[in-house]
């Protein structure tokens, strides 16, 4: 059965259905409830009932007697047997989220191509981590250096953090993570970390740019609208030097399977005698394309010399200032 959750004091609604907790469905629809461990034991989705009834399921511990008596409940535990109305903080920006810094085990280690290691990171039992899809972390290194790393899963799926690493020759952190890292290992992370990350108060249709590895972020937010089955157009444009820099390009075909409103571009610099998708630059790919860029909104993702040319393009072709959002960085070693 579906019943309506109404939050206090923004007045936004949901739907939530018997098998979803509040905070799951609040999530799906694109609201931004505050939670850590979403298992019951840390507190962090605390908020107040203020009409309706919820019956809590497995565990609850972070609830007090003084807690019950005052009609507070867990988001994350919580489901609705009525509508309801609740009363809690809504995160509407990454300012609105508590960084933390946090240890974390190496759960797995798999080479997606010969120079891109996937990192899946398990956090402790009962913590989670709370950020916005496109935002990223750092490892904090024990030589008091940083290692910066865009997550690249979506904040509903997020038993663990995966990472989408390059190997840098020579470089300290990535030839450890490529030649001595193992399983099991522990590294010490500070997050979430970063504002790009995508702004869902806006219908407006959506052009993703990355090149290599910039499309670890995208691939987060793309997931994230998704599983919240977002009505909004979305074209994706993804370059690399070779195909095999497209290192997830089966998961973009998916997607355009999936979603009702998609487009995906696959773009190389030096084309194989195979290859029967764009060629050259990127930002030259959209070029080609796209005379009007107007009415949409942008999201570039790689180094900074394809976020620059991304950046004029937009001027180029009408994109108010306001509607272009980019992550430029360097490869981390």
């Amino acid at each position: 059965m579906s019943h309506t959750v109404t939050i206090e004091p923004s007045g936004h609604q949901f739907s939530i259905e018997d098998d979803d907790s509040i905070l799951e469905a609040g999530l799906r629809h694109g609201f931004h409830l505050p939670y850590g461990c979403r298992n019951g034991a840390c507190g962090s989705c605390k908020g107040s009932l203020l009409a309706g009834n919820v019956t809590h399921t497995g565990n609850a511990t972070a609830l007090s007697a003084l807690d019950i008596s005052n009609n507070k409940i867990l988001f994350c535990v919580a489901h609705a047997d009525s509508d309801i109305r609740i009363e809690c903080r809504e995160i509407g920006a990454a300012k609105d989220i508590v960084i933390r810094t946090l240890p974390c085990r190496v759960h797995k280690l798999q080479r997606l191509t010969h120079n891109i290691m996937l990192v899946q990171l398990k956090l402790p039992a009962n913590e989670r981590l709370q950020f916005l899809p496109g935002q990223y972390l750092d490892v904090l290194m024990k030589n008091g250096q940083r290692r910066s790393f865009s997550i690249a899963n979506a904040p509903h799926d997020d038993a663990f953090l995966h990472l989408h690493i390059r190997l840098v020759a020579g470089g300290e952190f990535t030839e450890h993570v490529f030649n001595t890292m193992k399983e099991k290992d522990i590294l010490r992370i500070e997050a979430p970390l970063g504002y790009f990350f995508v702004r869902e108060d806006s219908q407006k249709p959506l052009l993703f740019i990355a090149s290599g590895t910039g499309f670890a972020p995208i691939r987060s937010i793309i997931d994230h609208l998704h599983y919240q089955n977002s009505k909004r157009p979305i074209t994706l444009y993804w370059g690399g030097r070779k195909p095999e820099d497209l290192y997830l390009t089966e998961l973009a075909q998916q997607w355009e399977r999936e979603i009702a409103d998609f487009r995906y571009v696959p773009v190389v610099e030096h084309a194989t005698e195979d290859w029967q998708g764009a060629t050259g630059l990127v930002t030259q790919a959209v070029e080609r394309d796209i005379q009007d860029l107007s009415g949409m909104e942008v999201y570039a993702c790689g180094s900074p010399k394809m976020v620059n040319a991304a950046r004029e393009l937009g001027q180029k072709l009408g994109l108010p200032d306001d509607a272009f959002f980019a992550d430029a960085f360097t490869f981390q070693q």
